[in-house]
């Protein structure tokens, strides 16, 4: 099985969003992008697709679940903060084919402890650009670790 790490879409600037934090939304671009995920993410055989509670991330796996008829469930794990709860879901998830949506803070901190514990390689220049996933495929005979990471660029 695979786990997708997908950075939420473009939801434009924090400084510029008058409103709490965990409730902007995605901009007109952001919400192109989500869509385009459908395309990207949508025939991937995924059987779950897990967000951040904030805003912006559900809205950027939105219209992916409802392509696919899969509920999206919230975690707490996934949002700003703290990656080490992002970390232990994304080792508990590593039997399944599941996206996870979440933050330009969580994604690289998860990314970080699979290089140190899983022996990852991330290549020369790993990015985490808004809307675009890393592929964690994992290792086949060790329990919960993974054996190699890809990235795919936003999709526009």
């Amino acid at each position: 099985m695979t786990v997708y790490l997908l950075r939420h879409a473009d939801a434009g600037s924090r400084g510029k969003f008058t409103g709490d934090d965990q409730l902007r939304p995605l901009n007109a671009h952001g919400r192109y992008q989500a869509a385009d995920l459908v395309e990207v993410l949508g025939q991937l055989g995924l059987t779950r697709i897990v967000s951040s509670p904030y805003r912006r991330c559900i809205e950027t796996v939105a219209p992916l679940a409802a392509a696919l008829g899969i509920p999206i469930e919230i975690h707490a794990a996934l949002a700003e903060g703290p990656g080490g709860p992002a970390i232990e879901l994304t080792r508990c998830l590593v039997d399944e084919q599941a996206v996870l949506c979440s933050h330009g803070d969580i994604i690289p901190e998860i990314l970080d402890a699979l290089v140190v514990h899983d022996a990852l390689s991330l290549g020369n220049d790993p990015k985490c650009q808004k809307a675009s996933t890393w592929i964690l495929e994992p290792k086949s005979q060790v329990r919960r670790a993974f054996a190699s990471a890809s990235y795919i660029p936003p999709p526009r």
